[in-house]
């Protein structure tokens, strides 16, 4: 493809788009895993034991953050949620 046909392509431009918008989700997600690791940490501080939940929401938060950072590097064309299913860890409860 010339330089020109990349320029005047819609779905590069549209790709640009998206890329910026998960460049957004990945700041506030980064917020919330930060939060999710401090309550965890209280919790274990407090209680001596980790909380399940929050583990698998962790484990499922670094999935969608790893689909964020394949898709914005263009390793992975598939768009990350909310355009398909958030990711579903299958640790035990």
């Amino acid at each position: 493809m010339s330089i020109r046909n990349s320029l005047l392509s819609i779905d590069t431009w549209v790709r640009a788009l998206y890329i910026v918008l998960f460049w957004i989700l990945l700041s506030l997600v980064s917020w919330v895993l930060g939060a999710v690791v401090v309550v965890q940490f209280l919790i274990v501080l407090f209680t001596g034991e980790r909380n399940a939940q929050l583990v698998k929401f962790g484990v499922n938060l670094g999935e969608y953050l790893k689909q964020i950072v394949e898709f914005v590097s263009f390793a992975d064309d598939e768009k990350p949620f909310p355009f398909s299913d958030f990711p579903d860890s299958s640790l035990e409860d």
